[in-house]
C-alpha cells in the first residue's frame, strides 16, 4: 500500500472517531437539557406556576438522575445495536423507546418516597416534554444539515413531474448532492389530491396545464418526468408542453430499472423511442425465482447477441455456479465480457468460441463443461435475408439446434428460444423457428430433464431491430423506410424478453412454448412518425410494400394452439407436437431454395403425436 495513502488514512481515523464524539457528547448535552426544561415544566404547571428555588433544585436533581439514566441507556445502545442517522426514523424509535424507559426507572425510584423530590407525574409529563424537546432539536441539526449540502447556486433549476416513490428518492438525491447538476425547485402532479403537497420541502405546484406558468414562474429549464407506469400519451404531451414553454425534457427511467440499486442522478436522461412506444412494459409484473440458478452451472449459447448478453448480464446476478458463455463471433463476445467486468482480457474459461453447426465441436464443450442449464439463443434471425438464403437457416437454426439438442441429453433444464414467426409460419424464419420448438419438445418426450421453448415478439433496440434501422435512417438523413401502412407487430424490451426466459427456466414445463402477454400490437407506420417528429430536421417516410415471408399481422398463437395461462396471469402455456431429429437430418441445405423452403413448410404441418402431460408432471 501507498505510504501516504496509509498515513492518510492513519489521520482521518481520529479525526472521524473525535467527531463521533463530539457529536455524541453534544447529543448527551441537548438530551439533558431536554430533561432538565421538561421536568421543570411539568413541576412548575403541578405547582400551578409557584415552584420555589429549593422545589426547582429538587426538580432539577431528579431530572439530573433521569438525564443519567438516558445517557447510559444510550451509550449501551451504541455498543450493542449502533447508531441510526441523527434525525432519522430509525434513531426517532430508539429516543423515544430510551426516554420511555428512563421515565420509568425514575417514577418507579420516586414512588416509595413519602416526601418526593418531585411529583409522581413529573416523570411521565416531563418525559413527554423532554422527547418533543430532543425532536425538534435533531430535526433542527437534520435540517441545518440538509441545507449544507444543497445543490450550488449555480446548479440548473429544474422540476419533476410526478409524485410517487421514485420521484421522492429523486428528489432526496437531487437535494442531498452539493455539486449536482439539477436543483429542484418544485413538484408537477396532475392529480388534485396532490395540491399543495410538500416532499422534503418542495411544493407541488400545478399539473400539466399549469406547467407553462410554473417553469415562467421558478425560471427552471428543465423538466424531468418521473411517473412509474404512466403511457406513452401522458409522456409525449408533458414532454411537448415542457418545449414549448422552452425548458429541456428529461425522463428517470422505471422504478423496475432501479430496482438493484438506489437512485443516482446519472440515472436522469433524455427520453428514448423505448418511452413513447404506447404499450405498458409488464416486466415488472413477472415475478422471476432466480435463486433456481443459484449454485448451478450455466451456458448460453449465442451469447453475444441482443438476448443472449442480456441474459448473461442477469444470470450473472443470480449467483450461478459457472456461467459459460458461447458465440461464434469474437468481437461479441469481447464485447458482452466489457460490459459484464469492465474489462475484456478473453482469457477467461467463462468464453467459449464455437460454432452450432460443429457437431462434434459442441458435444465435445457440451460433454467437458457439463452445464446444468443451457439456454439456447444462437440462431439466425433476419427475415428477408433468410428467404433469399434458406440453407443458410437449416444449417445454423435447424441442424444447429439438432446438435446443441443431442449434446444436451444430461442436462436438467433447456430453454429453446423462439419467435412469434413460428405461430402460423410463413417465412424461412418462422418455419425454422417451429421446428427448433418441435425438435425440442421431442427431447421432452425421449430425455429425463425439462425441455421447452420461449417465444416472443420483436425486441426493441436489438442488433437488426426495426427501432434501430430507422434511427440509423435518421441519422444518415435519408426517409424512413415502412413496409405498409398498417403494418404491426408485437414488441417488448430486452429486459421482458429475459424475464420472460428465466421465468421459463422456473415454471416451465416438459414440451411447451412459453408466450409473454405483450398487450396491443403496435403500428409500425406510428412509430416511424414519433421518431420523424422527434428529428432536428424533417424526415420523410416511405412505403417500399410487404416483403415475402411478411405478414401484415403477426400472431403468437397457431391457429390449433390455445391461450392456457396455468401458473401465471401473463404467460401462455402452449403444448407443441415434436418431431424427431431424423426428419429433418435429410434436409439439403444446398438444394434449389424454393423446393427447401417447401420441404420446410411441410413439416411445420405435420401434428405429430402431442405430448401427453400428467398433472403435475414436471
Amino acid at each position: 500500500m501507498d505510504r501516504r495513502a496509509s498515513t492518510g488514512e492513519d489521520a482521518a481515523r481520529p479525526r472521524d472517531r473525535s467527531s463521533r464524539r463530539a457529536a455524541t457528547l453534544s447529543l448527551l448535552t441537548l438530551d439533558t437539557a431536554a430533561w432538565c426544561g421538561g421536568f421543570l415544566g411539568a413541576a412548575w404547571t403541578r405547582y400551578e406556576f409557584e415552584l420555589t428555588a429549593g422545589d426547582c433544585a429538587r426538580v432539577l436533581s431528579v431530572a439530573l438522575a433521569c438525564a443519567a439514566i438516558h445517557a447510559v441507556l444510550t451509550l449501551l445502545r451504541f455498543q450493542t445495536h449502533g447508531r441510526h442517522p441523527i434525525g432519522s426514523a430509525g434513531e426517532a424509535r430508539q429516543v423515544a423507546t430510551t426516554v420511555a424507559i428512563a421515565a420509568l426507572v425514575t417514577l418507579a425510584g420516586l414512588l416509595p418516597w413519602e416526601q418526593r423530590p418531585a411529583p409522581a407525574t413529573t416523570p411521565l409529563v416531563g418525559g413527554s416534554v423532554a422527547l418533543v424537546l430532543m425532536a425538534a432539536g435533531r430535526a433542527s441539526w437534520r435540517s441545518r444539515q440538509e441545507r449544507r449540502r444543497r445543490p450550488v447556486r449555480g446548479a440548473e433549476r429544474c422540476l419533476i413531474y410526478g409524485v410517487d416513490a421514485a420521484s421522492e428518492r429523486l428528489v432526496r438525491v437531487l437535494l442531498g448532492d452539493p455539486h449536482g447538476r439539477y436543483r429542484p425547485v418544485g413538484l408537477l402532479d396532475d392529480d388534485p389530491d396532490n395540491r399543495g403537497l410538500r416532499v422534503d420541502g418542495l411544493r407541488v405546484l400545478g399539473g400539466r396545464e399549469q406547467l407553462d406558468a410554473v417553469v415562467r414562474a421558478t425560471g427552471a429549464r428543465t423538466v424531468i418526468f418521473s411517473m412509474s407506469g404512466a403511457d406513452a400519451e401522458l409522456l409525449r404531451d408533458v414532454r411537448g408542453r415542457a418545449l414549448r414553454a422552452g425548458a429541456a425534457f428529461k425522463v428517470l427511467p422505471p422504478v423496475r430499472e432501479l430496482l438493484d440499486r438506489p437512485v443516482a442522478v446519472t440515472d436522469v436522461r433524455d427520453m428514448q423511442i423505448t418511452d413513447l412506444l404506447g404499450r405498458a412494459q409488464r416486466v415488472a409484473e413477472l415475478t422471476v425465482e432466480r435463486n433456481g440458478l443459484a449454485g448451478r452451472r450455466v451456458l448460453v449459447t449465442g451469447a453475444g447477441g441482443s438476448i443472449g448478453s442480456e441474459l448473461c448480464r442477469q444470470i450473472a446476478r443470480c449467483e450461478p455456479g459457472e456461467l459459460m458463455m458461447l458465440d461464434r463471433d469474437e468481437s461479441a463476445l469481447h464485447a458482452l465480457q466489457m460490459s459484464l467486468h469492465g474489462r475484456a482480457l478473453l482469457d477467461n474459461p467463462e468464453l467459449i468460441l464455437a460454432d452450432i453447426r460443429d457437431a462434434e465441436g459442441i458435444a465435445r464443450i457440451i460433454a467437458d463443461r457439463q452445464p446444468d442449464v443451457v439456454f439456447h439463443a444462437a440462431a439466425l434471425k433476419h427475415l428477408t435475408l433468410l428467404e433469399r438464403h434458406p440453407g443458410e437457416a437449416i444449417k445454423t437454426n435447424v441442424l444447429g439446434t439438432v446438435n446443441v439438442l443431442e449434446a444436451c441429453r444430461d442436462v436438467a433444464q433447456f430453454v429453446n428460444i423462439s419467435t412469434d414467426k413460428a405461430a402460423n409460419p410463413i417465412s424461412v424464419l418462422g418455419y425454422s423457428k417451429r421446428i427448433t420448438e418441435r425438435l425440442t419438445a421431442h427431447h421432452a418426450r425421449q430425455l429425463g430433464g425439462t425441455y421447452l421453448s420461449v417465444r416472443f415478439g420483436n425486441v426493441l433496440s436489438s442488433r437488426g431491430s426495426v427501432l434501430t434501422a430507422f434511427q440509423a435512417q435518421i441519422k444518415a438523413g435519408v426517409p424512413i423506410t415502412v413496409t405498409h401502412p398498417e403494418v404491426t407487430r408485437y414488441f417488448m424490451t430486452v429486459q421482458e424478453a429475459v424475464q420472460l426466459v428465466l421465468q421459463a427456466a422456473s415454471i416451465g414445463r416438459d414440451g411447451e412454448a412459453l408466450v409473454l402477454d405483450m398487450g396491443e400490437p403496435v403500428r409500425i407506420a406510428d412509430v416511424a412518425r414519433r421518431l420523424a417528429a422527434e428529428a432536428d430536421t424533417p424526415v420523410d417516410i416511405v412505403y417500399t410494400g410487404l416483403r415475402p415471408g411478411e405478414k401484415l399481422h403477426e400472431h403468437l398463437f397457431g391457429a390449433d394452439e390455445t391461450d392456457l395461462r396455468p401458473l401465471h396471469p401473463l404467460i401462455s402455456h402452449v403444448r407443441v407436437p415434436a418431431l424427431a431429429p431424423e426428419e429433418v437430418r435429410g434436409l439439403d441445405p444446398y438444394a434449389d431454395p424454393d423446393e427447401l423452403i417447401k420441404r420446410l413448410a411441410v413439416l411445420c404441418q405435420r401434428t405429430g403425436a402431442p405430448l401427453t402431460v400428467l398433472p403435475g408432471q414436471r
